[in-house]
């Protein structure tokens, strides 16, 4: 019975879901990213039930603790060619969308006994932000930390992203912490034995305006300065890297063939293990409820499980960090802006690099299970926290990414999603003490890539953080910096 399917879309067996139990995971949404069940064509309209029934069975949940994992749109696959041709107004507003359901308090899958009374340092945020930090705090010896997460493990952001990787800058620090965290990823299975599939086939930005080509020239007289090695190419020779693509409009592109794509959630979930096995206490469906303070110091953080008594807290919640922060009487610039996202059918590999127009938004790459992944930003998204998924979207989409490659006009659509950019006034992160409050930490306003960036920014963080020692990255990009007037300017920002 091991080897019985309990997915025959993505061939996931038994025995594939105890192994996922054995490693914490028990509820359906969960099991559901760590084996891949329910993404295929049927999108689990016949496994859903087959799964829940042997988490029942094996006594990972109970039956009244089943909740159905979040549906994705469309209903049914359909291609590309089809969402291209919907009727567009471009000026018409992206419908709002519904707030995240990401307040998990009532979970069946809860914790019911209480968070612990005191930590050294509490890190509000378990995406890949909080987790890689408390994972390289452990390294510095600091044990004494506890991470909140409100849902479960790639709930929020770090699950909602497409994984890609690149050092393709516009700032020499962005350069140097993309290099870094790279280099990270590499050794990220020996060190933390999880595979996070790091495939570096590029990333190709292609340029249709005068305006965008001069900015592709000047970050790669940048990036060779920094021993990237961008090439600028002509569309011909950006065709000779995809043969697929139709130049038209075309006017230049940059690519580096170190920069890859990851998979986003087990780089999460290796963290979070990595945590544990150290120490650190994770503790997730645990939502902030406020805080104490006095002296000038946060003094404790309170949850919906239990007060924590703390000398240092850490706000590594991103686009949901302004409301956190108004608590304490911080007004954060960041917004959130909607991002959406699609995943389609498996093709035959054929797409080596991930590929962006940086003019509309669009990238698309292909994963290692041959899925086509690629989103597009929305210029008309009003800053806002609302989440779910539009056809507006995919009509945009799918005449983007059919004008560029016509071969995928069949290519049918199987799921859609979307997640929050953390947008801040020059697009480059908050990071470091907050005035007023100097034991509240910044760590935000990544604008949708902080995901590549976070290994490298919390092995600073935790270093700085731990010993003291000075870091010129936690003063020139602090919060203090948008009342002084110095901004830091990121343009090399896709969506």
């Amino acid at each position: 019975m091991s080897k019985a399917l309990l997915c025959p879309c993505e061939d996931v067996t038994t025995e594939e879901v105890d192994h996922a139990i054995a490693k914490g995971f028990k509820d359906v949404e969960s099991v559901k990213r760590y084996t891949g069940f329910g993404t295929g064509m049927c999108q689990g309209k016949q496994c859903l039930t087959a799964v829940a029934r042997h988490l029942c069975q094996q006594k990972a949940i109970a039956p009244a603790q089943v909740v159905p994992f979040t549906p994705r749109p469309p209903l049914f696959p359909t291609e590309l060619s089809h969402w291209a041709s919907l009727p567009l107004d471009p000026t018409e507003a992206p419908p709002q969308g519904v707030p995240p359901a990401l307040g998990l308090s009532s979970h069946a899958l809860r914790p019911t006994e209480p968070v612990p009374s005191r930590a050294k340092i509490v890190i509000i945020g378990g995406g890949v932000m909080g987790l890689s930090l408390a994972w390289h705090l452990a390294g510095q010896g600091e044990t004494d930390v506890v991470v909140l997460e409100k849902g479960y493990l790639c709930a929020g952001a770090s699950g909602r992203n497409g994984g890609g990787v690149r050092m393709q800058w516009g700032t020499r620090t962005n350069i140097a912490l993309a290099k870094r965290s790279i280099q990270i990823m590499k050794g990220f299975a020996r060190e933390l034995g999880i595979n996070v599939w790091l495939r570096q086939g590029g990333y190709l930005f292609l340029a249709r305006t005068e305006q965008i080509a001069k900015r592709l020239e000047a970050s790669a007289r940048l990036h060779h300065e920094h021993g990237v090695k961008t090439q600028l190419l002509t569309p011909d020779a950006a065709r000779e890297v995809v043969p697929q693509l139709d130049i038209a409009g075309v006017k230049l592109a940059a690519f580096n063939k170190d920069d890859g794509v990851i998979f986003p959630w087990p780089f999460v979930w290796g963290y979070a293990q990595g945590c544990v096995q150290k120490g650190v206490k994770v503790e997730t469906f645990t939502s902030v409820t406020g805080f104490t303070q006095s002296g000038g110091k946060v003094t404790s953080v309170k949850t919906d499980r239990g007060d924590i008594a703390c000398d240092t807290v850490v706000l590594a919640t991103g686009a949901w960090s302004p409301p956190l922060a108004a608590m304490l009487g911080v007004k954060l610039p960041n917004e959130p802006h909607r991002h959406e996202i699609c995943s389609s059918e498996p093709l035959k590999p054929f797409l080596g690099p991930l590929v962006s127009v940086l003019d509309s938004g669009l990238y698309f790459s292909q994963s290692m299970r041959g899925e086509i992944v690629g989103g597009m930003g929305d210029p008309l998204e009003p800053a806002q926290m609302r989440l779910g998924s539009t056809s507006r979207f995919l009509a945009r989409y799918g005449r983007a990414i059919t004008e560029l490659m016509p071969n995928l006009s069949r290519l049918k659509i199987l799921r859609q999603w979307s997640g929050p950019y953390d947008v801040t006034p020059d697009n480059s992160p908050i990071l470091g003490r907050t005035p007023g409050l100097e034991n509240l930490l910044q760590l935000s306003g990544f604008v949708g890539h902080g995901f590549m960036m976070a290994p490298a920014v919390t092995e600073r963080m935790a270093r700085w953080m731990a010993t003291g020692e000075s870091d010129e990255l936690f003063e020139r990009f602090n919060l203090q910096r948008f009342a002084d007037g110095r901004l830091e300017r990121e343009d090399m920002i896709i969506g």
